[in-house]
């Protein structure tokens, strides 16, 4: 892995200051490569780059068809290298080789995939009917909105650079896009793919840096139209405040603390799975991670002994060992966030049932610091521990005595992004999750995304939607056309209202 530079109107260049910034791999702590370090110039230079290629190249003027075979050569050049891609983003973030090459890349073509088939297919232009007096008829049309940056955060860097790179080229915008410090390499890997796909100059920008200087330059600067941020509730807020100075189309995916509910009458080994999948998933670094585990009184001693259990036998190891279940935390900041968390539970007097450390037989080579054991504490649901998210791999598990109670504890919390529920009786499972105040509920199942549906949270976990029609035309505007049908001034008699001499 080399170096790694800006990408900006079609040109790999260093930053302006000569700055870079050193990124490393967590399994090991071992610098991997210096990236170029973005300050608020380069972020200034990217976005007139995208304003001039959209207000002036031909990208938003291509038909949906065209900009979708674009899309599908992206799809087909990532899929065409994907062991290569896949070692870039476990080495670089620390998640796991077979996470990368089954999740990630292959998830990431997808999405071009299915924003090609929303370009193609999704109308631009629909008729409204018409109204009888004054005679006319209505017409809608769909518009890409110009500019949009895209900030992205360290868990899922090259799907989340694919989530927000094609439904907004898809629809005719041209885009900055930037990466988390801790994991820029597998987002210059997409941008070489744009590059290799024949798509004009700055319709795909890529700077890389501080969230800071750069980030804040794209959620602020007046040529921007939209932006696009997946990352943490508190620097959505901030987002928000500084798209407010120029009223910017703003979607937001931030934080969870989701609630996997288990009933009495779930089948309990596959639950049981679900729930450890649900929250261990990458060590837990997942938005809507079910990382609070509501559990039926009348299973629920059953029920903990198999989570412990099980905890116990997943294998943490090398994140580029195909056997290995968990890898490294992304830096040593999260396992701080992590102790800091599990001492915070034990002062609040929640029960630690497992985990609780880091771990000590890893294999040589390893940064031991950087790895964390499955935790599961036995909690109260106003506990910190269970309201905040930590994004390492800790789990809350609740006891409730009815359906309603679930109900209760499940949406007392400012978050509302993700949630299972787990039941054979699938009436009793849809109505649970009706109730629930979450953007997905997952019933007998968790993590499942697709690029072809919506995604995205209630509360103090969002505005808007990524993916599927419904995100695709979250880089749409709308504009209403109204056309006067009369053949004659009789159908202009509105025009009296002002005055009779007009």
């Amino acid at each position: 892995m080399g170096d790694a530079q800006l990408f900006i109107d079609g040109v790999w260049a260093d930053a302006q200051s000569g700055e870079t910034f050193p990124t490393y791999a967590p399994s090991t702590g071992e610098k991997i490569a210096d990236v170029a370090k973005a300050g608020r110039e380069d972020a200034q230079r990217a976005v007139q780059a995208a304003r001039k290629a959209f207000d002036d190249g031909p990208w938003p003027r291509m038909s949906g068809k065209e900009r979708a075979e674009k899309l599908r050569a992206v799809a087909a050049i990532i899929n065409g290298r994907s062991a290569e891609i896949a070692e870039i983003e476990a080495r670089d973030g620390g998640g796991t080789i077979k996470k990368a090459m089954f999740a990630d890349v292959p998830g990431a073509a997808s999405t071009f995939e299915a924003f090609a088939n929303c370009a193609e297919n999704e109308p631009d232009v629909v008729d409204r009917g018409e109204s009888p007096f004054p005679p006319a008829k209505s017409i809608v049309r769909r518009e890409p909105f110009g500019v949009c940056s895209g900030i992205v955060p360290w868990n899922f860097p090259f799907l989340m650079a694919g989530w927000k790179i094609g439904p907004a080229i898809a629809a005719g915008n041209t885009v900055v896009l930037k990466p988390a410090s801790f994991t820029s390499l597998s987002a210059i890997e997409m941008v070489k793919a744009v590059q290799e796909a024949d798509i004009p100059p700055g319709v795909v920008n890529l700077i890389t840096g501080p969230g800071g200087s750069a980030g804040e330059e794209l959620a602020q600067h007046p040529l921007v139209d939209k932006v696009a941020f997946t990352g943490s509730t508190e620097v959505g807020r901030r987002i928000m405040q500084l798209a407010s100075g120029t009223v910017k189309k703003v979607t937001l995916e931030l934080g969870g603390k989701s609630a996997n509910i288990v009933l009495d009458d779930a089948d309990l080994d596959l639950a049981a799975a679900g729930v450890l999948w649900g929250t261990f998933f990458h060590n837990g670094q997942v938005c809507e991670s079910g990382t609070r585990a509501l559990v039926s009184r009348k299973i629920y001693d059953e029920f903990v002994g198999m989570l412990v259990e099980r905890a116990g036998k997943i294998v943490i190891g090398d994140n580029m060992d195909m056997n290995s279940d968990l890898g490294p935390l992304v830096a040593p900041s999260q396992v701080d966030t992590t102790e800091r968390y599990v001492k915070l539970g034990l002062d609040e007097g929640a029960k630690l049932l497992c985990g609780g450390s880091k771990p000590t037989n890893l294999p040589a080579g390893l940064d031991q610091s950087a790895y964390y054991l499955p935790t599961i504490f036995e909690a109260d649901n106003s506990m910190k521990i269970a309201q905040e998210e930590i994004f390492g791999p800790v789990l809350c598990v609740i006891p409730f005595d009815s359906d309603d109670e679930a109900i209760k504890i499940a949406n007392d919390s400012i978050y509302g992004l993700g949630g299972g529920v787990w039941s054979k009786n699938l009436d009793r499972a849809h109505s649970m999750a009706a109730s629930m105040r979450t953007g997905t509920v997952w019933v007998n199942d968790y993590h499942m995304i697709t690029p072809t549906q919506p995604f995205g949270g209630y509360k103090q976990s969002g505005i808007g939607r990524e993916l599927g029609d419904y995100g695709y035309n979250e880089y749409r505007q709308i504009k209403h056309v109204w056309q006067n049908t009369a053949t004659d001034r009789s159908g202009y008699l509105h025009f009296a209202a002002l005055s009779g001499n007009i």
